[in-house]
This record gives structure tokens, sequence and C-alpha cells, in this order.
């Protein structure tokens, strides 16, 4: 006879319960080891910050140190073959389904967390209990759930093992570096996609993260949903939390007649924005302009060449590029001009005065460039300002 625990429940019941526990699961990643531990985009309160410890704990046996220190090593190795789990260099698929094993793998390296572990809790308790029995607690959940609900709680504890190993290590680690969408064209090949936002907490908007890592809220456009930042303003609300960085705003004000090193400070903490304004406003109406309706196909997809970031076209995506740039004057102007806005920023060492002279020539050379959208992309960097960031 089948043991049915001390709780029955419908089976409705069984899967509310389910998705309510890896929910709890999933706010205790993107919050508390993600955005808390690995960026410090913001400040918990040590008695909820011990809630998620022990829930990890409990629920997928992850140690902090070592989940922050892989993560921190992906960003700083990001599409390299020393990424722990780059799809780019790895391959989708291996990401995708061995997501889990490969953090494995890397957790073991002791270089690794030596590297990037630093400033992740090394009290009595994760010393002593979750880093040394870190098994021992999806143990006792297993032995817990079977005894409350039999043959059920079993099956919802495996739900639970599965659940941060195939959306956090597969889905995201593998397909948010594949496919999807991109707000801004970084080196990463990162890319958001959706609707996941109930089941992953936000993560899915992996561009947006990629382009400003320490930011606490990772949602940029109106029409994206961060259900983590939800939970970290409700903290912040009960002074549970205290959100310490967010992504740059972008602010526009009245067109200066010429730049100035206010403007500089503008452009630079809003860079990305610009280069996103640059492919929007500019490669996109010409491309479309130049290669016509008959050539919508070839279009689309040159475009987007055009607009990604140089490090991650193939070696046949440069040639298809070039190939086409070469056949027409405008296109090869309005690329060119945008890989050198793009270097204004990638130089090291540079006073802010010769950047800005720089930017101004680069401004200047727009202008007599005769092309339309340049030389009103002009007018908008000169209405690039400062505003004090909200939290909101």
């Amino acid at each position: 006879m089948i043991f049915n625990g001390f709780i029955t429940l419908p089976v409705w019941g069984y899967i509310v319960l389910t998705l309510v526990l890896t929910h709890i699961t999933i706010i205790s990643v993107t919050v508390f080891l993600h955005r808390h531990q690995a960026h410090r985009a913001l400040s918990m309160h040590p008695v909820l910050s011990h809630f998620f410890r022990f829930w990890l704990w409990l629920t997928t046996g992850m140690v902090t140190r070592e989940w922050v220190a892989i993560h921190r090593k992906h960003h700083a190795k990001c599409e390299t073959k020393e990424d722990p789990h780059s799809p780019q260099v790895k391959g989708l698929s291996e990401v995708l389904w061995r997501g889990a094993e490969l953090y494995r793998t890397e957790s073991k390296n002791q270089e690794t967390l030596a590297q990037y572990g630093r400033g992740t809790p090394d009290d009595w308790l994760e010393r002593n209990l979750y880093q040394r029995h870190s098994l021992l607690g999806v143990t006792l959940q297993a032995l817990l759930m079977v005894a409350l609900f039999g043959a059920a709680g079993l099956a919802i504890w495996a739900v639970q093992m599965i659940w941060i190993p195939f959306w956090a290590a597969g889905v995201i680690n593998g397909i948010g570096h594949y496919w999807g969408y991109r707000n801004f064209e970084i080196p990463s090949a990162a890319t958001n996609i959706l609707p996941w936002g109930i089941l992953i907490g936000g993560e899915e908007l992996h561009n947006n993260h990629h382009a400003f890592s320490g930011s606490a809220k990772l949602s940029f456009r109106p029409w994206e949903f961060d259900l983590g930042w939800s939970y970290i303003r409700l903290f912040s609300l009960l002074r549970l939390a205290r959100i310490q960085k967010l992504s740059p705003k972008r602010t526009l004000i009245s067109e200066r007649p010429q730049l100035d090193l206010d403007t500089l400070k503008a452009l630079t903490v809003n860079r990305l924005q610009l280069l996103a304004d640059y492919g929007k406003e500019v490669l996109r109406p010409v491309f479309r302009q130049e290669l016509g309706k008959s050539q919508r196909r070839l279009y689309r997809a040159v475009q987007r060449l055009a607009r990604r970031d140089k490090g991650l076209l193939s070696e046949a995506d440069k040639q298809r590029l070039n190939f086409v740039l070469e056949q027409n004057a405008a296109l090869k102007t309005v690329y060119q001009f945008k890989l050198r806005l793009q270097a204004i920023w990638e130089q090291r060492a540079v006073s802010h005065e010769m950047r800005l002279s720089e930017l101004r020539q680069w401004c200047s050379q727009a202008e007599a460039s005769g092309i339309q959208a340049l030389q009103d992309f002009v007018r908008l960097v000169r209405s690039y300002g400062m505003a004090p960031q909200s939290p909101a």
C-alpha cells in the first residue's frame, strides 16, 4: 500500500504548492544570490538574507560562495573559453541540457572560488552546515515532503530539484546567450527572452543585465516585466532591503549649441543607450532606404549585423556585411561613423577634454556627411542630459 502522507490535497493543490515552492526558490536566486551577493546591487537585512540562505540550502543544495564565484567569472570571461557556461563556445545543446553539470565542474575549481568568491557569507553556519553539508538540506526536504504528502511529495521534491538546473543553468545560461532580442549591443551575446517573468523572476532580461550588471532592476523598456524587482521594492518598503545601484536613465533636454563637459558626462553614463539610439535612428532608416523593399530580406539580415557588436561577428558575417557595405557609400559611411562613435569610449587613459574634442569632431563630420539621419542624430547627441536616478 502506497503511503499517502499526513496531508492529502486535490491535484490542483499539489500543483499550486509546487509552483509556490519553486517560486520562492527563484526569488531566492535572483534577489539574494544574483543581485545581492554577486553584484551588490542591494543590501539586505540579516534576517531576510539568512532566510534565503537557509531556503536555498533546503531546496537546492547550492553554496553561496560557489554560485557567486561562478557567476562573477561568467561576467569576467564572457563568451571566451574560460567562461564556465557560454553556448557560443560550448554549444547551445551542451549548456541547455548539461548546464548543471557545467556548474558542478566549475564549483570544484578552487582558483575560481578564491578569485571570484570574495565577500560572501563566512560565518559558523556557512562553514559548518551550509558548505560542509550542502546535500543535507535537500535530503531533509525530501523526507519532509514524503512524510507530509507521500508519493506526491516525492514528485514535488523532484520538480524542485530540476527547476533551477533547467531554468537557470539551462535556459538562462543557454538560450539567454543564443536566442532573443537585444536592447543593447554589447560584447556579450546575452539576449532578453520572453515571456518567462513569473517562472524565472526577471532573469530572462539577460541582455539588460549584462549591459548594466550592477543594477538591482533588470527591466529597461516600459513593457518589460521584472518580477524580482517587484520583490526588491516590497522588501525596500518593509525596510528589509536597500537599493544600492540602478542602471542610468536617459534624459533629453533642450539641444545645446555646442557639446560641453556636462553633455560628455551624460553621454558617457548613457553610452550604451546612445549606441542603441544610433542603431534605431541612423542604421535602421538608412539601411531601409538604401536597400529598398525589393531587398527586404537582405536589409533585415545585414542591418542586424551592422548593429551587432563587431566582436560577436563571425568571419562569414563580416564578409557578408563588408560585401554589402562596399556596394553602397551611404551604408558604409553610417557604419564607419558607428564604429568611430563606439571607439571614442573604448579608448583608455584618455582625458575628458580629449574625448570631448573627438566627439565634437565626430559631430561636425556627421553634420557635413549629407546624410539626414546622421545630421538628425547629432541634434539628439546634443540633447543628452543628466537626471537624478530614482528607485521607481
